[in-house]
């Protein structure tokens, strides 16, 4: 089922018990795992973590549909179809921003014909779930009848790396999200909306017993992972569930 993984065990580690963890890339799995294997709310319930990592959409459902993965990294739309929140009692801990994915250039605004595509080095994240980086920008050469096989198309396999080629004039164009911190670089005057607005990830946790202390720790992992990173995307959250004081309780959606 699996090919990517990390392990690490925890300060109790005579506990047999394993924490479960799916995300899509492995630039992620390295960051957080450091959070989940030192701590100590994880460490009273777990002896080992192991942290799964691939953008395969099958071995997402795989994941999700037999309630492998204790915590996930997933759409909204994913879990409705597996219908694994009411399955297996996935909740929702914390999740990032709405967005729109663009066509990026660093010398003219793209334009969205045929004959633009057909001479450009084009860069796409080499992560088939994503939808600004890879599915949304495959969708729009198919409307736009454009073969694949015909264009120069360059993988990353992060969106920075993207943002890395096109500033280095490695590609002419990617398709990503636009942040706040892209106009140090790049011009928002050579941006061209894909699609709609796009619903952000979330993290899940699997949640058969009221396991409030768990939630709320991950939560607060999570969060400080997000501070860390240098994309203002990455920093605006939604979290799910009140843990500043006692009694920590869920939250709901908040509109």
């Amino acid at each position: 089922m699996l090919t990517h993984s990390y392990q690490c065990t925890t300060s109790s580690i005579a506990n047999k018990s394993v924490l479960r963890v799916h995300v899509p890339i492995e630039r992620l799995a390295i960051d957080i795992k450091e959070g989940l294997c030192e701590s100590k709310v994880v460490a009273k319930q777990y002896g080992h973590v192991e942290i799964y990592w691939g953008g395969n959409l099958a071995e997402q459902i795989e994941f999700l549909a037999k309630g492998v993965a204790d915590v996930i990294l997933s759409k909204e739309n994913v879990m409705q179809a597996l219908m694994a929140e009411s399955t297996h009692n996935y909740r929702p801990i914390i999740g990032y921003q709405n967005y729109t994915a663009f066509f990026i250039s660093n010398k003219e605004k793209p334009k969205l014909n045929k004959a633009y595509f057909l001479d450009k080095r084009i860069g796409l994240l080499d992560y088939p779930t994503s939808r600004s980086g890879h599915i949304l920008p495959k969708q729009a050469f198919k409307q736009l009848d454009i073969d694949l096989d015909a264009l120069d198309i360059v993988y990353a396999s992060t969106h920075t790396s993207l943002r890395d080629k096109l500033a280095k004039g490695e590609v002419d164009i990617i398709s990503s999200y636009w942040r706040k911190d892209d106009q140090v670089r790049f011009s928002n005057n050579y941006i061209v909306p894909i699609g709609g607005e796009i619903v952000g990830s979330r993290w899940f946790l699997k949640m058969n017993d009221e396991n409030i202390d768990l939630a709320c720790e991950l939560q607060s992992v999570i969060s400080a992972l997000a501070r860390s990173h240098s994309s203002s995307y990455f920093k605006s959250l939604q979290q799910y569930w009140q843990c500043e004081k006692s009694p920590y309780h869920f939250l709901g959606e908040q509109v």
